[in-house]
């Protein structure tokens, strides 16, 4: 029930209006709505609890019939980690307690990475960490839905982008080594209650990452490279169907 002897939640925030692909959370994969994929790799995770945080009666009512645990949330957050700050104080959760937050449309998330970003919140003493893996082509690289961030030598991150960081400027220049932000973080719940309230940061507003939130006011993230390399995540239908035609029920099960 524990990643190393450490005790974590995770905390699923499930938006039913995503901008890009309403209703993402629900859609059918192999028989079962993609929340469900993400709840059973969380509770993989060895996690000591799994809540689905959501502001939506149909995310609300998919969820309970796989049994999961649901907190309803106020329909005004702006962001995930909105939404799990509001699941920790109605659930009564501790400052220094640990909380994960899945992404709800990670289907191919392995429980180790979920497991491994609580170790490194405790390894670290900070109050917030995440992952990467290595960026391997071009396409990747030029996606603006897929993140990319920079780090300084001891593993903390400089900046998140959409957009190409870092930039090669000429030929000479040494060739860089990209690397993909993974939708996941990890709170102490006290630091997550304080980030809940702090005000939005313009570098926030104009690339709609809210980590960039924590780093404009001054908190350190923590980024490690992924113990094992995730699956696609879900951010449009093209990769909704990718994902179909790639990967089997079976396939899906064993990743």
């Amino acid at each position: 029930m524990m990643a190393g002897g450490l005790p974590f939640y995770v905390v699923i925030p499930a938006r039913f209006a995503s901008t890009r692909f309403p209703g993402k959370v629900l859609v059918n994969i192999h028989g079962k709505p993609m929340i469900q994929h993400v709840y059973e790799r969380a509770v993989a995770s060895g996690a000591k609890a799994v809540w689905v945080a959501t502001d939506d009666a149909r995310v609300e009512e998919a969820a309970a019939a796989f049994g999961a645990q649901v907190c309803m949330t106020s329909p005004e957050h702006q962001s995930g980690s909105d939404r799990l700050a509001e699941t920790a104080e109605k659930l009564g959760w501790a400052d220094d307690e640990i909380v994960i937050n899945v992404q709800g449309d990670e289907p191919l998330l392995p429980p180790a990475n979920i497991a491994q970003v609580a170790e490194n919140i405790a390894r670290y003493s900070v109050n917030m960490a995440t992952l990467y893996t290595r960026i391997e082509s071009d396409s990747d690289v030029a996606n603006t839905n897929l993140v990319k961030v920079v780090t300084d030598r001891n593993g903390y991150a400089l900046y998140f982008s959409r957009s190409v960081i870092p930039h090669r400027r000429d030929s000479e220049s040494d060739v860089p080594v990209y690397y993909r932000h993974i939708g996941i973080y990890g709170f102490r719940v006290g630091y997550l209650k304080r980030f809940s309230v702090l005000e939005q940061a313009p570098l926030e507003r104009i690339e709609k990452l809210e980590q960039l939130r924590a780093l404009w006011h001054g908190e350190r993230i923590h980024v490690a490279q992924a113990r094992q390399e995730p699956g696609p995540g879900v951010d449009t239908r093209e990769d909704l169907e990718k994902l179909l035609r790639n990967y089997t029920a079976k396939a899906l099960e064993n990743y």
